[in-house]
């Protein structure tokens, strides 16, 4: 399964049917973790991801859960606990995005954002730190964004989830810090996956392109990308998987941008 920087570690990976979450699990996988697959739904996503995995020889296990409802991350993190004993990493990877003025964005637009990729984001890593404080032990690794350092015109709710994702980390590190539990957020750039397509339905019009042209909004981002391509599932994964690897222990409190210079802080 290649390199073993995670020999043996339970991580847990949310969101984990597709996308980031799909490349953060196979990458923990290939480097020796044993991983509890998670998705909302269909069911045959997160299972086929896990069926990727122990077909290459690795460990995994698969639960459909949504993360905004405190039941179903209990089911998941007792999945994981069950059946491997213990609990490593909690990556709470799993978000949503669309593109809306604020003018225009409902309150149950605002808290459809807010229950995943804020509240989401809460759940997994209070419900996981509620294990590893009893093990002494662990590390929680949340999904934020670029969007947590730099608002973004139409962005405005998901901007405002990951800045809450952003502080949150910063105020749990301290909490859990005394029980040897880091606590930190990978911040994604311009990632060529399936939630730009949900962006683009609002980004498009804003930025002044026509609904069939050959130009997406993705594009019109990563033209700013100073290294001059999108980012990969597979550039977040690396990131994600070093803060889960012993070489990151001395690290906690941060939010780790990945988009290719993009934003610097």
């Amino acid at each position: 399964m290649g390199d073993l920087r995670l020999k043996d570690q339970v991580i847990i990976v949310t969101g984990s049917g597709r996308g980031i979450g799909r490349a953060i699990a196979l990458r923990a996988a290939r480097e020796g973790a044993k991983v509890v697959v998670n998705s909302v739904t269909p069911r045959r996503t997160c299972e086929a991801v896990a069926k990727e995995i122990t077909d290459a020889g690795g460990e995994a296990a698969a639960v459909i859960g949504d993360v905004s409802k405190e039941s179903d991350v209990r089911a998941i993190v007792s999945k994981a606990v069950e059946q491997y004993g213990r609990l490593d990493v909690m990556i709470a990877n799993a978000g949503v995005s669309w593109a809306k003025l604020a003018v225009e964005t409902t309150a149950e637009e605002w808290d459809g954002i807010f229950r995943i990729n804020a509240l989401g984001v809460f759940l997994c890593d209070k419900i996981a730190a509620e294990q590893m404080i009893k093990q002494k032990k662990g590390k929680i690794i949340n999904a934020a964004s670029i969007a947590a350092h730099d608002g973004f015109r139409g962005l405005g709710a998901y901007c405002a989830s990951k800045f809450a994702v952003h502080g949150f980390t910063q105020s749990l590190a301290k909490e859990l810090a005394p029980y040897n539990i880091t606590v930190n957020a990978y911040c994604p750039g311009i990632v060529d996956t399936d939630m730009w397509d949900d962006i683009h339905v609002g980004m498009g019009p804003l930025l002044g392109l026509k609904p069939d042209g050959p130009k997406k909004s993705i594009d019109v981002f990563a033209a700013g990308v100073p290294l001059g391509r999108k980012e990969t599932p597979e550039d977040t994964a690396a990131l994600a998987t070093f803060l889960a690897s012993p070489d990151a222990d001395y690290i906690t409190g941060q939010s780790i941008i990945t988009g290719g210079g993009i934003t610097m802080v």
